[in-house]
């Protein structure tokens, strides 16, 4: 098991209590939550003592980029942003064995596509292999016309909708509607375990002012869809739960991550000492997560100067 050495420094010296949490999914899963302050920055008299200790030097606009950006009816896509490339689907079969598609007009970005992909082998393996995609990216002028067609009550208007970030999809089975259809009802229950989270639960429509879509489904990343999974949280109490705590730890299949939020305001050099990864992510409201987990652990950008 992979341990961050930090995160044994800061609570032997803050003295904080580890409240470890019954596992989501398997036994071998747990989430410990560290409590204390919330991080902050911190000002380096001098260059990091060794290889373990990285300088990020953030951005705030890093606070309207990456994979935890909260849109919704209070916060729309960020002015500026980055479209994402996106293909047909049609045009990438090697990546649609045993996943029909709605029509020729949709599309995804090809990353987001693979891990859907490669969520839809592991339900395929359980015996659930009847999934369809109905929807995927939509640029403003695609959103304004769904707008314009569906109303206020089953579309958000162009800018405020997810589908304009690439990062959600609607997905269906060609057995029935998603509520009652196994494919439905394994997402809901294993989507967390690929990073990808149910949007619009039944019992969080006050929170997230949608109705209840069992279709949408988002793209968190690991370990944020597994904290959502346990503690029973949509992506505004998430973001919200983050700022309160500063800093979380999860450990999922043996890997440990350590997930700190910071406020960003001005452009400041943080000081964060990391063994291995880290990945950076803004919440598309002034501030940035900074997740890290072990060396040996794949994906993001290794550990060093940024």
């Amino acid at each position: 098991m992979k341990k961050l050495l930090f995160v044994a420094a800061i609570a032997l010296m803050l003295g904080y209590g580890w409240n470890a949490l019954k596992p989501a999914g398997s036994d071998e899963n747990k989430i410990v939550v560290l409590e204390g302050e919330p991080a902050r920055w911190e000002e380096p008299e001098q260059e990091p003592e060794s290889a373990e200790t990285a300088m990020l030097d953030i951005d705030p606009e890093e606070a309207y980029q990456g994979d935890l950006l909260l849109v919704n009816s209070r916060h729309p896509v960020p002015k500026g942003a980055k479209l994402p490339d996106v293909v047909n689907l049609f045009e990438r079969p090697d990546l649609m064995e045993g996943i029909g598609v709605l029509d020729n007009s949709v599309e995804l970005p090809p990353d987001l596509l693979r891990k859907f992909a490669a969520m839809i082998e592991a339900a395929r393996a359980d015996g659930v292999d009847q999934f369809l995609i109905t929807s995927g990216y939509r640029d403003e002028e695609k959103q304004a016309e769904l707008y314009e067609r569906m109303g206020a009550d089953y579309a958000n208007p162009p800018g405020y909708s997810e589908h304009n970030l690439g990062l959600s999809l609607d997905v269906g089975s060609s057995l029935g509607l998603m509520k009652d259809a196994p494919e439905g009802k394994w997402l809901e229950k294993n989507a967390w375990k690929h990073g990808f989270v149910l949007r619009y639960p039944e019992d969080k429509t006050e929170i997230t002012g949608v109705q209840h879509e069992p279709w949408h489904f988002r793209y968190v990343g690991l370990p944020h869809s597994a904290i959502m999974q346990k503690q029973h949280m949509v992506l505004e109490e998430y973001l919200d739960y983050l700022k309160e705590q500063g800093r979380i730890q999860a450990e999922v299949d043996g890997t440990t991550y350590v997930v700190s939020y910071y406020s960003v305001k001005t452009r400041r050099p943080l000081s964060i000492p990391i063994e291995g990864s880290y990945e950076l992510s803004g919440d598309n409201m002034g501030g940035v997560i900074v997740t890290t987990w072990g060396a040996d652990s794949p994906g993001a950008k290794e550990a060093g100067p940024s």
